[in-house]
């Protein structure tokens, strides 16, 4: 086996990118904290082909250089907006069809690989606070809760590594049905 070059990975240029077919999927991070994680959200929603990040509450904006150090130029592919309150972003999505799911442990809440996205269905994904987690409010506006099943001592994973999660799972169940280029 060779590694291949990165010219030989057919990577999009930012023109393609904004015209490709995006996956109908919306990250929301509310009050994330982390720079280092807004940019790395960023960075994963550029590979899946996210339509947008909705950036809520204290979560940083680009440019900022903690974002870029991570999100390496994709603040620049993936579209992004700023809403001071969470809950005006979560009203937005459901306005336009978007069924919002909170990545949280509450109760009732759905275990990940037990979730079975609707190939019709245009989703939101909520990502919360690195200690807090989604704020109360937001769970009660969602329309479901899927927790990520976790069996060691912590019960908490990095929020971008909860991202890169969801959003891997959703690709796997929906690969053939979306078929984003």
């Amino acid at each position: 086996m060779k590694k291949l070059l990165n010219s030989e990975l057919e990577r999009k240029s930012l023109e393609d990118f904004k015209k490709a077919q995006k996956l109908p999927v919306v990250l929301v991070l509310d009050n994330v904290r982390s720079l280092n994680n807004v940019g790395s959200i960023f960075r994963t929603a550029d590979a899946f082909l996210v339509q947008s990040i909705y950036l809520c509450g204290i979560t940083a904006c680009p440019p900022h250089r903690d974002i870029q150090k991570t999100a390496l130029g994709a603040t620049e592919s993936v579209d992004w907006f700023y809403y001071k309150k969470t809950s005006q972003a979560i009203h937005e999505l459901k306005r336009k069809g978007f069924q919002v799911i909170s990545i949280e442990q509450v109760e009732r809440s759905i275990f990940l690989d037990d979730f079975q996205p609707d190939f019709k269905q245009k989703y939101t994904f909520v990502f919360g606070h690195e200690i807090r987690g989604v704020d109360q409010e937001i769970v009660d506006l969602s329309d479901a809760s899927i927790e990520i099943p976790q069996y060691g001592i912590k019960h908490s994973f990095n929020i971008s590594i909860s991202a890169g999660i969801v959003l891997w799972h959703y690709h796997i169940k929906t690969r053939s049905h979306n078929r984003v280029q």
